[in-house]
């Protein structure tokens, strides 16, 4: 299964510090936290390797070097680049950013969060994508959360709404709001790159929404697939036993 027009690149945010998952995270990055027998960077690696892509650029910060050496011992079938944010952590905007060079044969890639697990179909969210010619496609789906986008009729992004704090952040006025949770898994188009003007760590919804004004950042909405946030987990067991039964396809 390949991706359309064979355009197989994509990005893995993998420089997080996985606070949440401490104290395992004391003595090793997120992303080589293993749940049956694969860490969460190879579950990433193989669900996009599943859909064509065969480029791969992940950005490293927290134990750096252990997933240098993770992907410098393993042979996964895809070519990998490492975007080093040793020196300093540029969040999700400006680690975005200083992958730019890595997309420039590229018309629109895939960005998916290492702590996510998911049967999203990459292939359908791709056709997506290009069919409604959007900057960025955000995968979303219904869930209970403190943090919110807030989407219109037309799929657009209008607005932020954090529920905890009761923030909020308007950039269309509508009538009516579609409330869905982002799920950490991104289309991008390439275009987007002429117009960050952010410099240096800048997280990437932020740059979601000043764009949202006048470009189409779209809702892809997934909420019948299954969806995990290992993050969000206190015991590695609770997690197994969620994917255990799932129909990880790519995993075969």
């Amino acid at each position: 299964m390949s991706m359309i027009e064979g355009k197989g690149k994509a990005m893995i945010f993998a420089a997080g510090i996985g606070s949440r998952l401490k104290p395992i995270t004391n003595t090793k990055p997120k992303a080589l936290v293993e749940f049956n027998g694969r860490t969460l960077l190879e579950y990433a690696i193989l669900k996009l390797k599943y859909y064509g892509v065969s480029d791969i650029i992940i950005n490293v910060h927290h134990f750096s070097k252990q997933i240098i050496d993770y992907v410098n011992t393993h042979d996964f079938g895809v070519r990998i680049t490492i975007s080093d944010e040793s020196d300093e952590l540029l969040d999700t905007g400006g680690g975005l950013l200083k992958a730019k060079d890595f997309f420039k044969d590229a018309d629109s890639f895939i960005v998916y969060n290492v702590d996510v697990i998911s049967t999203i179909n990459l292939l359908d969210f791709y056709k997506f994508h290009i069919s409604n010619n959007a900057l960025v496609s955000l995968a979303v789906c219904k869930r209970n959360t403190s943090r919110y986008l807030l989407f219109d009729t037309s799929k657009q992004l209008c607005a932020w709404e954090n529920t905890q704090s009761h923030e909020m952040q308007i950039i269309h006025e509508r009538e009516e709001y579609f409330q869905l949770a982002f799920s950490g898994i991104q289309i991008i188009s390439t275009k987007i790159f002429d117009l960050i003007s952010e410099e240096g760590a800048f997280p990437i919804m932020q740059l979601y929404l000043r764009l949202a004004q006048q470009h189409k950042i779209l809702a892809y909405n997934h909420s019948q697939d299954f969806w995990l946030d290992v993050g969000k987990f206190d015991k590695l067991q609770d997690v197994e036993k969620q994917i255990a039964n799932q129909p990880l396809e790519y995993l075969s």
